[in-house]
């Protein structure tokens, strides 16, 4: 079977499974939220690509993070309180691990890097070794750390928060396209 005729199998399977789980709405609670945002991803991983939607609210104790197809059903849910990850696939099989980057990698097929992520998208490094580059505005444009490298490609002019970044890890490509931000005041 060639490349081609695989991804639409998998396509035609994709429209099969996820009706079912076509709405995820968010489970966790809003207390202690730290921001809240929308948008668009796309992924490239092993020359193959897929794009989505994103929803994700972060807490210091966890994360829930949705993501959806372009028309909004629900490929997964990601879920971190304190140092247990669960990933809830389109077919609504569960898994736990610990570490976020491995068992996305297993469930979705790319690694989603939930540990920095979340200083990641606000502009700033995580906590540990990094190294940074930065704009004539004292901003991110690049930024090294943990095996990624993250692009700054737009930040809003409101808030001053990233709006498009670039994420890549060896064999992966991340793209985030922020449409909506709400902070903690």
């Amino acid at each position: 079977m060639s490349a081609t005729n695989s991804l639409r199998v998998l396509a035609a399977a994709a429209l099969v499974i996820l009706p079912a789980c076509a709405e995820l709405p968010f489970l966790q609670p809003t207390t202690g939220l730290e921001f809240q945002l929308s948008g668009r991803i796309a992924v490239r991983y092993d020359g193959q690509g897929s794009s989505g939607n994103i929803a994700w609210r972060h807490r210091a104790a966890g994360d829930e993070m949705l993501i959806t197809t372009p028309l909004g059903q629900g490929v997964a849910r990601i879920e971190r309180e304190r140092d247990m990850v669960t990933v809830t696939a389109s077919d609504r099989r569960v898994y736990r691990a610990h570490d976020a980057e491995s068992l996305t990698e297993q469930v979705l097929g790319f690694r989603v890097p939930l540990a920095g992520l979340s200083d990641w998208v606000r502009g700033k490094p995580a906590p540990g070794p990094a190294r940074a580059i930065r704009d004539p505005r004292g901003r991110l444009s690049e930024l090294d750390q943990d095996g990624w490298r993250i692009y700054y490609q737009a930040y809003e002019d409101g808030n001053g928060l990233p709006a498009r970044l670039r994420l890549v890890y060896p064999g992966l490509e991340l793209r985030l396209a922020i449409g909506e931000w709400q902070v903690r005041p």
